[in-house]
């Protein structure tokens, strides 16, 4: 039957080329031949066939260098072109590189017809799966929607584009953003449209591990390397092998660890604690901050050298209050995610809790919103919208101008007052408006929670302190 697929055959020996035109077209493709590289890279351009089955061995132009030319890009040819290489008995090593080079196939001559016709069919159906996974990717665009990441406003747009050219390499990739903007759904819808999908996606919250193990947990280590190891274990490299390790909080990492990150990225290969053999990595790696990546490095908490390494492409998320066009499109995912996980019947959002939602400046992102959401929809009887009651009491309240050094939401600070000093206040009002919720605190003042507790031990260090 016409599958209207198109094939070019691409053979110098006359008898094999048409010999293998009349049997692929009996299966219902459409065939056109050429008798050399050089003719059949211009056929290519030309007719641009799905599929490519070429010798390797031909005058003019070999089948290594037709598949460079066909492999390079803005050449107007399909992303999706499958090269299925043709390699006489003996030139195994020749297919094996053509297959480095993206041939989609090798067949050894004499050409196998079955196994040929299996080779051109799983082609074919690889094909159209890429094509609907791209409209179905162009369509989710279109609507605001990237894998987890919702948005439509120029910043997201601009954010998905990015993703979507840097995905399928494996360069490093710097994720910046406030605290709750989302850094590691980008991190995750990067590894999902990558190669390496397949593989395990490993995340690290370098600000939640101890100093002292913090090395164990990311490059592992051998039974007795220190004490209480009383076994061999596999640290995050490890159990990312062959696909996505995202070091979030990288500038909370020691500068000593820092240093053996650094090379590990560049050779690409990791030694365990009290190993004393070194092992290879095959693992992309990522990284996110809520710092200022630059400022981190004028500070000393990170390494110049690291930034430079993990900052080839850098993707900063911005803060909610900066795109407040999405909440909406945000908003209705978030009740749809909800509903599945709570097992609801939600049916959207009142007006009026969307209009006190974009009053609402948002100072812990996405993730407040999320929680938020989250509250609602448990509260939310069956059913019915979401409205104003089911968010959290209080919730968008602002407080009145009050008068410098005095009332709620300002901190008090004397001329001549130190920088430490006034941070120290910051803190502290910040954590009473809280309720002492640290990690509430944590996210409005846009630090880690390790950062926060550091500080109130030197805070309470202080106190006890004689000279305090």
């Amino acid at each position: 039957m016409e599958n209207g697929v198109k094939v070019l055959i691409i053979e110098d020996e006359p008898h094999a080329l048409m010999g293998l035109a009349e049997l692929i077209s009996g299966w219902g493709y459409r065939t056109q031949t050429a008798r050399d590289g050089i003719e059949g890279w211009e056929k290519a351009l030309a007719w641009e066939p799905a599929i490519v089955v070429t010798d390797l061995k031909m005058p003019r132009l070999d089948g290594m260098g037709l598949l460079a030319r066909l492999a390079e890009g803005g050449t107007g040819l399909d992303g999706n072109l499958a090269v299925v290489v043709l390699t006489a008995m003996g030139s195994i090593e020749q297919a094996v590189d053509a297959m480095k080079l993206g041939a989609y196939d090798f067949l050894q001559k004499p050409v196998d017809s079955t196994r040929l016709r299996t080779i051109l069919a799983n082609a074919t159906r690889q094909r159209e799966t890429a094509i609907q996974l791209e409209v179905a990717r162009r369509r989710l665009r279109e609507s605001g929607v990237l894998g987890a990441l919702v948005g439509s406003s120029r910043a997201m747009r601009e954010i998905f584009a990015l993703i979507e050219q840097i995905a399928p390499s494996s360069v490093p990739v710097l994720i910046t953003g406030e605290s709750g903007t989302g850094k590691e759904l980008v991190a995750r819808t990067l590894h999902d449209l990558s190669p390496r999908k397949s593989r395990p996606f490993v995340a690290v919250n370098c600000a939640a591990i101890p100093e002292t193990l913090i090395e164990s947990e990311i490059f592992g280590h051998e039974k007795g390397s220190f004490t209480g190891a009383a076994e061999r274990r596999a640290g995050c490299f490890e159990l990312a092998s062959g696909g996505t390790l995202l070091l979030d909080e990288v500038g909370e990492m020691p500068i000593g660890t820092q240093a053996k990150l650094l090379r590990v990225l560049e050779e690409r290969k990791l030694r365990r604690l009290g190993a004393r053999t070194e092992q290879e990595v095959d693992v992309r790696v990522l990284a996110a901050t809520n710092r200022d990546p630059n400022l981190a490095v004028a500070q000393g908490h990170l390494r110049a050298d690291l930034f430079y390494r993990l900052n080839v492409f850098n993707i900063h998320m911005p803060p909610l209050r900066e795109h407040m066009e999405d909440l909406p499109a945000m908003t209705d995912a978030m009740v749809n995610e909800m509903n599945q996980k709570h097992g609801r019947r939600v049916s959207g959002v009142a007006p009026s809790m969307l209009e006190r939602m974009m009053e609402y400046n948002w100072p812990g992102n996405a993730r407040e919103l999320r929680n938020s959401i989250e509250r609602a929809v448990i509260l939310c009887p069956e059913g019915s919208p979401l409205d104003v009651g089911h968010l959290p009491p209080g919730f968008g309240k602002t407080q009145p101008p009050a008068e410098p050094n005095a009332g709620p939401g300002v901190v008090p600070v004397h001329v001549g007052a130190t920088v430490d000093e006034a941070e120290r206040l910051l803190i502290l009002r910040t954590l009473e408006a809280t309720g002492q919720n640290k990690t509430r605190a944590a996210e409005i003042l846009g630090v880690s929670l390790k950062t926060l507790h550091n500080k109130l031990k030197m805070y309470g260090s202080a106190r006890e302190s004689p000279a305090a």
